[in-house]
């Protein structure tokens, strides 16, 4: 539209007109501008003004009457006359936006609508207003036509487009036209960072809040149409493909990034990405182990580089490329020290671009020695996750008279959970974060925590870059993960099996003991179990085994030892379970079974069940569950030993290799626990030829529930109390 020059020599009336319609009197306003039109029947402005004024005190038809007798006199002088009411009536829809008056401002834009349908700006402003008065559908963008007008090159004001797009992802990123409508605006992009920067923080969201990868990969899809080797929107475009379980696509996309990665921390996360797509398809293994190696030399030649001068971003990713170190070898030496140096190095990095927080924090106020110990607890995972089913009787049984409980949840998933939801109402104040640190970090700071126990450990960079912002004086690793060997964080909490006596040596972290386990519960809720033996065509008599873990935790070697296990005892069957690249899965156990001989009418591969307490459920169908090694279950082996169910392990050194066997320790249960691949099988055979042991198992675990400290919620929790205690004590004392 063409802008049209109003007249500035303003009449008595108009004058009086104005004065009246800044104090909100319209009708005395409209009876000036109905005297100006006596006085000057040939100037339009005036009838525009009158229009308004009516408009204002909510008389529609008689404003819109009122503008219609003014264009009937000249068809040909239409257009600009309506440039001109338009004009009227965008200004003022302005000014009542600036006054928050978002309604009235949308009314004012409706009727621009009516008079000019296609005035795409206009449109844009409705759709933004709408959004503000919470009216926003998503289906205004198809019912308003404005996409069609987007793609058919209307003149569009390219600032006012890209913050209505901002708002629409903000506001209702799932509706259907959302894609659509980004994709419109494509072609009216000329500086695509701009774009990108307002799709990848939503596309983030989505994917890891909001558990909709689909649509994260959609719009990371649309920003790399206009920078197709930016090589951030590559690294996102992978962990979305990984997170959806479309492995192939993630991983060659990850390679993709590799190859266009050109400094040393940029290839260390996209060999990471690569790595953890092999992982989650066990087919893939010997690859996997390829790449391990590769990224273990990038890793050490980051070590001897030592760059401090890394950006925030880049060292988030660097916290957790060590991740899958324990699932590949139990070597605890050597593992711990790569994690430990690369740790410290994000740790220097981060007290460089964070000086001034570092400091303050350093700076605390001292602190009432005779007051209640503040405790926090940082997450990502106090919902519907193995840390959340774990740490929720801790959370339960404090004692809220000596500890006042906060709780810190990254990245607050906005779905609907209702173990996050009552993990909110147990703390006495909850933080509902976001995916950054900055904000969670102050929040710790500024409520004065005493001890704050990370959760995730290297398993969330997130969490790593807040533990190394140190915002409370003693800080503390339990649960998540093994440790992280961030600096920053005193202590790791373990007991006297979880962690060999000599493991001192390769933690950087104070190594807590508990005096019997690290982790207890009171039990588990039970659904109504979905598999039956017959409609897995297993006979009823069978012996069967079962292995439910992720596609990363299948070691070839421990697999392998599964399937001489099925060999060894007759009429016996192997059902296998898990996330991961399901077909993958079926080559790699298919192909391990040709080679030890055993009958792929042997195996069944099961579907994930719909909740948690269905599959805890379905466990019940097993005889005997087989863990995995070097990273053995942990979650898992609670849910089996909960049940009742004999489990076979094999224990290691590092922590990730000894969950299960002080789990089996703290039950009272010592029948399955090997210590070599020979007593693994031996076990495996044993149990499942003799049926009197696997009853006499099953019953020791049913009666441990009333006796063993593994079951004992409350008795656990006493001793994590005392230990913070000390902890308190030890600091205060050297204060």
């Amino acid at each position: 539209m063409t802008s049209v020059q109003i007249p500035t020599n303003i009449t008595p009336s108009e004058q009086q007109a104005q004065q009246y319609f800044i104090k909100g009197k319209y009708t005395e306003a409209a009876s000036c501008y109905e005297q100006a039109i006596e006085t000057e029947p040939e100037v339009k402005s005036h009838y525009w003004n009158l229009g308004l004024m009516l408009l204002l005190q909510g008389q529609e038809a008689e404003a819109q009457m009122t503008w219609l007798l003014a264009m009937e006199e000249g068809e040909a002088q239409l257009e600009q006359w309506t440039v001109e009411l338009i004009k009227v009536l965008q200004t003022e829809a302005e000014r009542r936006e600036t006054l928050t008056d978002y309604s009235v401002a949308w009314a004012i834009r409706q009727h621009i609508r009516e008079i000019s349908p296609i005035y795409v700006n206009n449109l844009l402003y409705l759709i933004q207003l709408s959004i503000k008065l919470k009216t926003f559908t998503g289906d205004e963008l198809t019912s308003l036509e404005v996409i069609e007008l987007i793609q058919s090159e209307a003149i569009i004001d390219i600032e006012l487009l890209l913050q209505v797009l901002g708002s629409i992802i903000n506001d209702d990123p799932l509706h259907p036209s959302v894609i659509e409508f980004a994709e419109s605006c494509l072609t009216h992009v000329s500086e695509p960072q701009s774009f990108i920067n307002i799709l990848l923080p939503a596309a983030v969201k989505i994917a890891h809040s909001m558990q909709q990868p689909k649509v994260a990969i959609s719009l990371v899809e649309l920003c790399l149409r206009l920078e197709p080797e930016n090589t951030e929107l590559l690294r996102h475009l992978a962990s979305f493909y990984l997170k959806d379980y479309n492995y192939s696509q993630g991983i060659e996309i990850a390679k993709l990034c590799y190859s266009l990665s050109k400094n040393l921390t940029d290839q260390v996360f996209a060999k990471h990405l690569i790595q953890r797509g092999l992982m989650e398809a066990p087919a893939y293994w010997n690859e996997a182990c390829t790449v391990f190696l590769e990224q273990e030399f990038l890793l050490k030649s980051l070590i001897e580089e030592q760059p401090i001068n890394l950006e925030s971003a880049r060292i988030l990713r660097l916290f957790n490329a060590n991740y899958y170190a324990p699932y590949l070898q139990d070597n605890p030496h050597k593992n711990r020290q790569i994690q430990n140096q690369v740790a410290q190095l994000c740790q220097l990095n981060v007290q460089e671009y964070a000086t001034e927080k570092v400091q303050r924090y350093k700076k605390r106020s001292s602190h009432n020695r005779n007051k209640q110990i503040k405790i926090g607890y940082l997450s990502h995972c106090l919902s519907r996750h193995s840390v959340g089913w774990l740490a929720r009787w801790l959370i339960q049984h404090h004692t809220r008279e000596q500890f006042d409980i906060y709780g810190y949840f990254i990245n607050y998933k906005q779905v609907d959970d209702w173990l996050q939801q009552w993990y909110v109402q147990q703390f006495n104040q909850a933080y509902l974060g976001g995916i950054y640190s900055d904000d969670i970090a102050e929040k710790i700071y500024q409520d004065e925590i005493d001890i704050l126990i990370d959760l995730d450990s290297i398993t969330l960079d997130v969490t790593c870059e807040i533990m190394a912002l140190k915002p409370a004086p003693v800080q503390v690793s339990w649960l998540g993960w093994d440790a992280s060997g961030i600096p920053a964080v005193d202590y790791f909490i373990a007991d006297p099996y979880v962690l060999p006596e000599s493991a001192q040596e390769y933690y950087t972290e104070k190594i807590w003991r508990l005096p019997q386990t690290y982790i207890a519960v009171d039990g588990f809720e039970i659904g109504v179990p979905t598999l039956r033996r017959d409609s897995l065509d297993i006979p009823s008599n069978a012996v069967v085994f079962m292995s439910a873990q992720r596609g990363f935790k299948r070691h070839p070697d421990t697999a392998l030892l599964q399937m001489r296990i099925i060999k060894e005892v007759p009429n016996s069957y192997f059902l296998i379970k898990g996330v991961a690249d399901s077909e993958a899965v079926q080559k790699f156990f298919m192909q391990l079974a040709e080679e030890e001989g055993v009958e792929y009418s042997r195996l069944r591969f099961l579907d994930l069940d719909p909740s948690e307490s269905v599959h805890r459920a379905n466990l019940a169908i097993a005889d005997i569950v087989l863990d995995t090694y070097p990273y053995n279950g942990a979650t898992t082996t609670l849910e089996t030993l909960w049940m009742g169910i004999p489990l076979v392990s094999k224990v290691g050194q590092q922590f990730a290799a000894r969950n299960s066997y002080t789990m089996m320790m703290n039950a009272g249960i010592t029948e399955g626990i090997a210590w070599t691949d020979e007593e693994y099988v031996e076990w495996g055979v044993r149990l499942g030829k003799d049926e009197a042991l696997r009853q006499q198992v099953a019953l020791k675990l049913k009666a441990s529930r009333q006796t063993a400290p593994l079951w004992n919620g409350k008795q656990f929790t006493r001793e994590m109390e005392k230990a913070y205690e000390q902890m308190w004590q030890r600091y205060i004392e050297k204060k």
